[in-house]
């Protein structure tokens, strides 16, 4: 008689419930099946967009993006961007002890600024923060701003192959570049290749190339504010009496060893306002503005008004003098009628 098969009932019942677990998924998803909706004709007739093979926030660049003057390049192109007013300093070998003390001594000067606009109910009191000075790579700063001022991706023609990411290109299109790449002509960032073949021969056209030259440091302001300016000019580059350097009296930080010995390496080069480049004496011009932008706006208008009521004196006076022209020359019209009229009345009466 052959010996019995012993079974473990643990793993008999474990196989049993593991079939009924599968009859079950098997019965909802035959349930799931039967109840799903059709799909839409919409759905029918367009397919869904591909996929694009790289993220959004870094798309293919003519530059490796891990790289440091990659990031340096995209630091500087949205400076540019969104500063109006920047100043240009040349630096030589300051330590990082007087930066510190350059860097304090200028922010509790525009603080007070702030403080005084406060008291006044102006708006955009709180400005101290947004103006940061920092040091820049000159090579690549320059290219950044060539990028800024001549390259216009708007400008630029649209590439007539299909893009991957264009919810309107269907999925069954060939397409000739499937893997991502800086030669994509659908690029047009600032670190693409069509921006740097855009800017390529570009150099040394800028009004500003002459001065990026040696180690540089910048001066940002969020808004052009000729208040910000002057005590910006006056605590780094002083000249006075427009731009006197702050009293030991008012501020005595600002004459400490350190602070005027790192002020004595800096010098002022110029100014980038608006998008236009002003040498020194434009740059002091622009912060010598009494009353800021409020205050050039009422020079423009008294200076429109002064021509404007110039040139209504020119048109009224050529009036005035044909009408007193005329009225003199009636005047002696009359008297001469008056003066013949006499005479004929004085005549003596004929005799008969």
């Amino acid at each position: 008689m052959p010996p019995r098969l012993r079974l473990c009932r643990q793993c008999l019942r474990a196989s049993l419930s593991a079939n009924r677990i599968t009859s079950s998924s098997f019965r909802h998803a035959a349930t799931a099946a039967a109840i799903a909706p059709a799909p839409s004709i919409e759905q029918m007739t367009h397919s869904v967009p591909p996929i694009t093979r790289y993220p959004p926030s870094q798309p293919p660049s003519h530059r490796p993006p891990e790289y440091r003057k990659s990031q340096l390049h995209r630091q500087y192109t949205s400076l540019l961007r969104s500063t109006p007013l920047l100043l240009l300093f040349q630096h030589n070998n300051l330590k990082a002890t007087e930066w510190m003390g350059i860097r304090r001594e200028l922010a509790q000067a525009l603080r007070k600024v702030d403080d005084a606009r406060a008291k006044e109910g102006k708006g955009d009191a709180n400005l101290a923060d947004g103006v940061k000075l920092q040091i820049i790579k000159t090579s690549i700063f320059e290219m950044a701003l060539r990028v800024v001022e001549y390259y216009r991706p708007e400008h630029q023609p649209d590439p007539a192959t299909p893009h991957s990411s264009d919810p309107a290109t269907q999925s069954s299109t060939i397409l000739p570049n499937t893997r991502p790449s800086p030669d994509d002509p659908t690029l047009k960032h600032g670190l693409s290749r069509a921006a740097h073949d855009a800017v390529r021969d570009k150099k040394f056209l800028h009004a500003l190339s002459p001065l990026l030259s040696g180690p540089l440091a910048v001066v940002s302001f969020p808004t052009v504010s000729t208040e910000h300016l002057k005590v910006v000019l006056s605590i780094l580059s002083p000249s006075p009496p427009i731009f006197p350097a702050p009293t030991r009296r008012a501020n005595p930080g600002y004459h400490d060893a350190l602070v005027q010995a790192g002020l004595q390496k800096l010098m002022l080069l110029g100014a980038r306002v608006e998008g236009r480049v002003f040498d020194l004496d434009g740059t002091r011009w622009v912060g010598a503005i009494e009353g800021g932008l409020d205050g050039l706006r009422g020079q423009l208008v008294a200076s429109l008004q002064g021509v404007g009521a110039g040139i209504t004196n020119t048109l009224e006076s050529a009036g005035k003098n044909l009408y007193f022209t005329v009225e003199s020359r009636r005047g002696m019209l009359e008297d001469e009628q008056k003066d013949k009229s006499g005479e004929k009345g004085k005549e003596p009466p004929t005799a008969l």
